[in-house]
C-alpha cells in the first residue's frame, strides 16, 4: 500500500470488515460507516418490533396503583405531582421538574424510574458535557481495526438528566433527536432508542448563574412542567419522622416491569377521542396564539402532546374515552411552559399558568361535548352506546 496518498478507512479495512455493532434494524445490505442509516438492502428501514397489546381495565388499574403507591411512599404530600409523572410516562412524553431546590424533583425522578425494572441512567449536566458524553462516539480500535461504538448514557429506557440548564445549548441539543424520534444519529448511523423511553430533567429557575437557559424547540420538547412546591405542614412532619436514619427511596422495589409499562401505553393509546375534543383541543391552541398577552403561543407539537395526556388521564380515571375535564385538568401543566408573555402582560403580573387559566375558562366546549361513547372494552375501538352528556371544563 502506498502510504504516501490519503488513504480512506475502508481501504484501510480488510474486505467486509466493518462496525461490530451494527445499527438498530440494519441487515446486509447496509453500509456501515458509509452515512447510510439502518436499513434493509433496498434503503428502506425494516419493520420493528410488533406492538405490545393492550391492558384489560383490571389489570391497567392494578399496575397504576401499585406505581403510584410506591412513588407516594417516598413523595410526601405531593400525589398529584406524582400523578401528573405517571400520566406523562404513559402518553409517551417528557417531563421537566421545575423548582427551587431542595424539594424533591430528583427524588420524584429517582423514584418513579425505581418502580419500573427497565434501564435507568443518570446526566449530571455540567458546563463541561459534552454531547458525546450524552448520545455516544464511534471509537477506531487498532487492536480490532474497526470502529466500536460506544453508548452514551441515553441509552436507557427511563433518562434523568439533573439541572439541565447547567449545560450549553450544544449540549441540551444532543437530547433534540432523542426526544422527538427515539433515536440517535451517529456518524450518519441511527441507533433506535428502547422503548419505553422518557427523559425527567430538573431545572432550578431561580439561580442563574452559569446556567444556559433552554431555548423554545427543548421546552417544546417537554410534553409537562412539573413545579413542586413546599409540602404542607402535616408532610414536612412526616417527612422529619420517615427520612431521619434512611432515606425511603432505598426501600423501593420495582413493581411493574417495562413491558407491562409498555402495554400500559398501548392501552392509552386505544383511548377514544371524539371530534368536538379534538376540535376543544385545537381551538385552546389557537387562542393562546391570538392572545393579546402572548408573543409566542402554543406550537402544533403541543396539541398532540395535550391531547396524548388527556388520553393518559382519562386511562387512569378508568375511562376508555376523554372528556373535556381530562383536557382541562392537563392544559396548564402542558401548555404554559411553551408559551411567552408579552412585555407589558408580564409587566401588570400575568403569569402564563394565570394567562392559560383564562383562556380555559373563554374556550367554549362544543354542543356534543364529550363524544363519549361507551365501548366493549378497553382498547378495542367499538362503540356501542350514545354518546354520554358533556362535562363542563374547570378554570
Amino acid at each position: 500500500m502506498d502510504y504516501h496518498r490519503r488513504t480512506s478507512v475502508d481501504e484501510a479495512l480488510p474486505e467486509r470488515q466493518g462496525f461490530p455493532h451494527e445499527p438498530a434494524g440494519s441487515g446486509a445490505g447496509s453500509t456501515a460507516g458509509t452515512g447510510a442509516p439502518s436499513a434493509n438492502g433496498n434503503g428502506r428501514r425494516q419493520p420493528g418490533p410488533a406492538l405490545p397489546a393492550p391492558m384489560e381495565s383490571e389489570a391497567f388499574h392494578a399496575a397504576s396503583e401499585r406505581i403510584l403507591r410506591a412513588i407516594n411512599t417516598v413523595i410526601d404530600g405531593k400525589a398529584e405531582a406524582a400523578k401528573l409523572a405517571l400520566t406523562v410516562l404513559l402518553a409517551q412524553g417528557h417531563l421537566l421538574l421545575e423548582d427551587v431546590p431542595g424539594v424533591g424533583k430528583t427524588l420524584l425522578a429517582k423514584t418513579l424510574a425505581r418502580t419500573i425494572d427497565c434501564s435507568v441512567s443518570r446526566i449530571q449536566f455540567t458546563p463541561d458535557l459534552l454531547p458525546s458524553d450524552v448520545t455516544g462516539v464511534s471509537i477506531y480500535n487498532q487492536a480490532s481495526r474497526m470502529f466500536e461504538f460506544r453508548p452514551g448514557a441515553v441509552f436507557a429506557n427511563i433518562v434523568i438528566g439533573d439541572e439541565i440548564n447547567r449545560a450549553s445549548a450544544k449540549t441540551q441539543s444532543a437530547l433534540l433527536e432523542c426526544m422527538e424520534e427515539h433515536q440517535v444519529t451517529v456518524d450518519g448511523n441511527s441507533y433506535k432508542l428502547d422503548e419505553p423511553f422518557m427523559v425527567v430533567a430538573t431545572q432550578n429557575p431561580i439561580e442563574m448563574e452559569g446556567t444556559y437557559p433552554l431555548p423554545e424547540a427543548q421546552r417544546d420538547r417537554f410534553m409537562a412542567r412539573i413545579s413542586m412546591g413546599y409540602p404542607d405542614k402535616d408532610s414536612e412532619m412526616e417527612m422529619l419522622e420517615t427520612h431521619q436514619a434512611t432515606s425511603p427511596l432505598a426501600r423501593v422495589t420495582a413493581v411493574v416491569t417495562a413491558d407491562e409499562v409498555a402495554s400500559m401505553i398501548a392501552t392509552v393509546q386505544q383511548v377514544y377521542v371524539s371530534q368536538s375534543i379534538k376540535e376543544y383541543t385545537v381551538a385552546l391552541g389557537r387562542a393562546t396564539r391570538e392572545s393579546s398577552m402572548l408573543r409566542l403561543g402554543a406550537s402544533p407539537r403541543s396539541m398532540l402532546q395535550l391531547l396524548r395526556a388527556a388520553k393518559a388521564t382519562a386511562a387512569l380515571a378508568g375511562r376508555d374515552f376523554v372528556l373535556p375535564d381530562d383536557v382541562v385538568s392537563v392544559a396548564e401543566s402542558v401548555l404554559a411552559h411553551r408559551i411567552i408573555l408579552d412585555r407589558k402582560a408580564a409587566s401588570t403580573g400575568e403569569t402564563p399558568q394565570s394567562v392559560i387559566r383564562a383562556i380555559l375558562a373563554r374556550v367554549p366546549v362544543g354542543q356534543d361535548g364529550a363524544p363519549a361513547p361507551a365501548r366493549t372494552g378497553r382498547g378495542n375501538g367499538r362503540p356501542r352506546s350514545a354518546a354520554q352528556p358533556a362535562a363542563n371544563p374547570t378554570s
